[in-house]
């Protein structure tokens, strides 16, 4: 392959700059030594993150938020300016950021769960932390859809498996649109990569097949399907 000439480097560095209003040190990288993953990663940047799609442009900033929070990621404070932007307020954000705290409390109720749930018929601890995650969303300015949305997306980025289960019941249970919920478990995939996402789909698979959820005739259609899972060799 041809590696790009400097002009076309800095033509492609000057596009990014005028798109986004910042150039970070990777957009450099690859336009200067890999112009095709380049041009896909843009690709994949614009559809995930800018083009419309479900979530309303607050909603999604919300959700934005709420990942880049809960995984400590300092890159990605443009989306503290959108948030702003779309209607965000102080109250917003500091509502975002108690859910973010809270969605850290899941891995200690699945270890309850997985261990103790034996010695307490008397309290079921995914109903316990989901009514938890209640109280907290009705004392914030957060509508239950958005707060709900953006506690799936935070388990789906920090790959946690039982949290993601409560909070997609809790969804159901709300009636937030399907679509949305996969929008808002998608954009994960930008700071964490697809792994997680991967693994997050098949908590919410697992949900509808054992009728823990009720999905749509779509999402059913998807349920349905099978032979879903790891790659197996072929028996010889």
């Amino acid at each position: 392959m041809t590696p790009p000439s400097p002009e076309q480097v800095r033509a492609r560095l000057a596009e990014i700059r005028a798109a986004r209003g910042f150039v970070l040190p990777h957009h450099g990288a690859m336009a200067a030594a890999l112009p095709d993953l380049h041009a896909a990663y843009e690709a994949m940047y614009q559809a995930l993150t800018l083009d419309d799609h479900h979530l309303s442009p607050h909603r999604k900033e919300v959700v934005w938020l709420a990942i880049l929070a809960a995984c400590r990621e300092p890159v990605g404070t443009h989306h503290l300016h959108r948030f702003m932007a779309t209607g965000g307020t102080g109250d917003e954000a500091a509502a975002v950021f108690r859910l973010a705290a809270w969605a850290g409390g899941a891995e200690r109720y699945a270890t309850l769960a997985a261990h103790w749930q034996g010695q307490l018929p008397g309290l079921e601890l995914a109903a316990e932390y989901r009514a938890a995650g209640s109280a907290l969303i009705a004392g914030s300015p957060l509508d239950e859809a958005t707060a709900r949305l953006a506690l799936i997306a935070v388990q789906t980025a920090c790959d946690e498996a039982w949290g993601l289960a409560a909070e997609i019941e809790a969804a159901y249970a709300a009636g937030v649109p399907e679509p949305e919920i996969a929008e808002a478990m998608s954009l994960a995939i930008w700071p964490r990569g697809v792994n997680p996402f991967v693994r997050a789909t098949g908590v919410w698979l697992r949900l509808m097949q054992e009728g823990r959820v009720s999905p749509s005739p779509a999402f059913r259609a998807w349920a349905e399907t099978p032979g879903q899972g790891a790659f197996e060799a072929p028996s010889a």
